[in-house]
């Protein structure tokens, strides 16, 4: 491990990408850091605190939204209207053959497409926190220029997000955009060590040993199920061009366990919490209605009965997700025009019939492991106590933390292995 850090800096592309790629990371922590006036700070930490939704919508931001900064909807946005246009492919057919069939230049498209929908939707979500805010009373009255203003402010900020997320992928370090929400993540681990040590009380020493040791098990565990691969053999049949004799050859078709990756939590949520707000909307209504939302609210609130529902959630939604962004039919008919097969199985309809079970006894496992994570930081909070260095025990931030970093490495260790090649 050593030796290829110590060769990455030895290398000097490979050196000028990786401190690019630091650069523009210290630029977003500027820019996240860049505080707009006028802001109670202790209101909207203790709003933040008991609202979820906005918490998760906080740490794609890398807190940034919590500070009322320049760049405050972070790329929240631009991950909303990816999520939309993917829902989308199973109504339109052409915007399903331009993401799946058109390669890398459909792609783009599709990408292009994603950043056009950013910009209305960044609008509309910098309109709710404003009006949001200004009835918890967080920030005062804004008059209509200041408003336009704001909204321009916070709309430019996430485009320049999603400019800086598209710099980093062109040095092929890992994708951008994830790598964005990783450093807002671990922003605040600094934060909460500091204050670890400032308030450090030796009676409280057992359960943060306790934390600490079931955060290694839970981080070993989401690695594991990362990276856990299902793979079906595949055999492709020998053609004859020419003079020369293709294919014959034996490889395998990886299914990943979790192949939804955190979309199932971020969707469970959403759900989870939008009775809650429009129950906390009605609950002004007077009469009998007020006693009937109360009475919802209250029910929701129990923290049994919410993890029950959000785990359930979480399970449903990962065969959800994963029925849209993978179709074993089409990759059925993919290896069939390149020859392909899977040994013992017809091509054509029986072919993606086979990969869909296998995928479906898969994804048991992915959406049971997704569940746990997801309802992980409450029980560890429980057992423990700890408030803090919430995101190394589960939840939406520790799946994209492990996830950000194998990528990179993965990444790295390409370039390395491609210019290791070039020295021959």
């Amino acid at each position: 491990m050593w030796s290829k850090f110590t060769q990455i800096f030895k290398v000097p592309d490979l050196r000028n990408k990786i401190l690019f790629v630091l650069g523009v990371l210290v630029v977003f922590r500027i820019m996240a850091n860049t505080f707009i006036p006028g802001i109670d700070a202790e209101k909207a930490r203790e709003f933040f605190g008991q609202n979820q939704f906005l918490g998760l919508a906080n740490i794609f931001s890398g807190g940034a939204l919590e500070k009322f900064s320049i760049v405050m909807l972070g790329l929240g946005p631009y991950i909303t209207a990816t999520i939309i246009l993917q829902l989308l492919t199973m109504i339109f057919p052409a915007l399903e053959k331009l993401y799946k069939e058109e390669g890398e230049r459909g792609k783009q498209k599709f990408n292009q497409y994603g950043r056009i929908l950013t910009v209305p939707l960044a609008i509309l979500q910098g309109y709710s926190m404003i009006v949001l805010f200004q009835r918890q009373q967080i920030i005062g009255s804004l008059p209509p220029l200041i408003l336009f203003s704001s909204l321009l402010t916070m709309t430019a900020g996430s485009m320049f997000l999603v400019w800086l997320g598209e710099l980093i992928s062109e040095k092929k370090i890992g994708n951008g955009v994830s790598l964005l929400i990783f450093a807002g993540i671990v922003a605040g681990f600094p934060t909460d060590l500091g204050q670890l040590v400032a308030i450090y009380d030796p009676t409280k020493l057992i359960p943060y040993l306790l934390f600490f040791a079931s955060s290694l098990l839970i981080i070993a565990g989401v690695v594991l199920i990362t990276e856990a691969r299902r793979n079906i053999p595949v055999s492709y049949a020998k053609r004859v061009r020419g003079t020369k004799l293709y294919g014959g050859v034996s490889t395998y078709l990886p299914l990943n366990v979790n192949p939804a990756g955190v979309i199932p939590i971020i969707f469970a949520i959403s759900i989870l919490l939008f009775p809650t707000m429009i129950a906390n909307f009605l609950v002004g209504l007077g009469g009998a209605w007020t006693k009937v939302f109360t009475g919802v609210n209250s029910f929701l609130q129990d923290p049994v009965i919410y993890s029950a529902f959000y785990f359930l959630l979480v399970f449903v939604f990962t065969f959800f997700y994963t029925a849209v962004t993978f179709d074993p039919k089409n990759i059925s008919t993919n290896l069939q025009k390149m020859g392909g097969f899977i040994p013992g199985i017809r091509p054509g309809s029986s072919t993606a019939q086979f990969i869909a079970r296998i995928l479906n006894r898969v994804l048991v496992i992915g959406a049971l492991f997704l569940g746990s994570i997801a309802v992980m930081p409450s029980l560890v909070q429980a057992l423990t106590g700890v408030q803090s260095f919430q995101f190394l025990v589960g939840g939406t931030s520790l799946l994209i933390v492990v996830s950000v970093v194998l990528e990179t490495i993965r990444a790295i260790n390409a370039q390395l292995e491609m210019r290791e090649y070039d020295t021959f």
